[in-house]
């Protein structure tokens, strides 16, 4: 079994620094790139990016959409790629936003078992069908070893409809968001279970303000351009995974206005590295840059 990915997250991030480099290949940046768009294409850009960066970013973190909309050849390139890129030292986050009940969750859970064709270090799930729903997945991470992102602070424009509108219950009145947080930090806490009163935030092993041995295997999604932070991040235990820096308008500065120095943040860029290709050399450069304004 694996080390929990918590573990295995602070350990690259503290060899290689915190950057996550998103691999996007839609359409125009494939043109833009020179190649067809197709099964064909998609592998030259995909063996690019990880022949280029694997050896160097802590994470790399695949669309699984882009991968799909080419059926099964598609994903039969990201097969071949994931394991490539795990063997170089990257650690592969599955940009799935999976999220449904019973069974079904169970299954999209299994893209965390060693044994899965397409076998990755975590990935990113959607809460929208209750805390519940996402248990068999947070289940699977546990037994191997694997880590979830839990959709919670978006930064598309009308992700507030939904993530600030307030539910009440034991805990009082919070937003949606702040309930993904809280339950989050939940599973980041031994032996709490949705439906337990929420752990204190003294409770949880890290208080999510650094990287380090016990940081949590459950994590956030939280967006690099939002406004202002409207969500207490204090006690979550595990990662926040940051969204939108470069092209979608997002800064180091940014990151430093929302969540202050020392938490523990996976910024992710993707066309503003990806813009740079197809030449190993220039996507190692953008990443480089990169990696350097976030202190690395």
């Amino acid at each position: 079994m694996n080390p929990p990915f918590g573990e295995r997250l602070a350990d690259a991030v503290a060899a290689r620094g915190p950057l996550c480099v998103g691999i996007d290949p839609h359409p125009p940046l494939l043109e833009k790139w020179g190649l067809s768009d197709d099964a064909d294409g998609l592998a030259r850009f995909t063996d690019a990016v990880v022949d280029a960066l694997a050896g160097s970013v802590a994470v790399l973190k695949p669309q699984l959409a882009f991968y799909e909309r080419h059926g099964s050849r598609g994903l039969a390139v990201l097969e071949d790629a994931v394991p490539r890129a795990r063997a170089a030292g990257a650690l592969v986050l599955l940009d799935a936003k999976r999220g449904d009940i019973g069974s079904t969750m169970d299954a999209y859970g299994d893209y965390l078992r060693p044994d899965h064709p397409l076998a990755v270090d975590a990935m990113t799930v959607s809460p929208f069908l209750g805390p519940r729903s996402l248990q068999p997945a947070v289940d699977t991470a546990r037994q191997y070893g694997g880590g979830l992102f839990v959709l919670a602070r978006t930064s598309n424009p009308d992700a507030g409809t939904f993530q600030h509108a307030v539910v009440r219950g034991p805990e009082g009145e919070r937003t949606v968001a702040q309930a993904v947080v809280d339950t989050v930090r939940g599973w980041n806490t031994p032996g709490w279970v949705v439906g337990d009163p929420l752990p204190d935030v003294a409770a949880v092993r890290d208080l999510s303000s650094r990287f380090g041995p016990t940081t949590g295997s459950f994590g956030v999604v939280v967006g690099a351009t939002l406004a202002e932070m409207d969500i207490d991040l204090d006690g979550l235990g595990g990662p926040i995974l940051a969204p939108g820096l470069g092209a979608q308008g997002g800064s180091v500065a940014d990151l430093r206005r929302l969540f202050g120095d020392g938490r523990a943040v996976v910024p992710t860029v993707s066309r503003d590295v990806l813009a740079a290709g197809p030449h190993p050399a220039a996507l190692r450069a953008a990443a480089d840059r990169w990696a350097t304004e976030l202190g690395a």
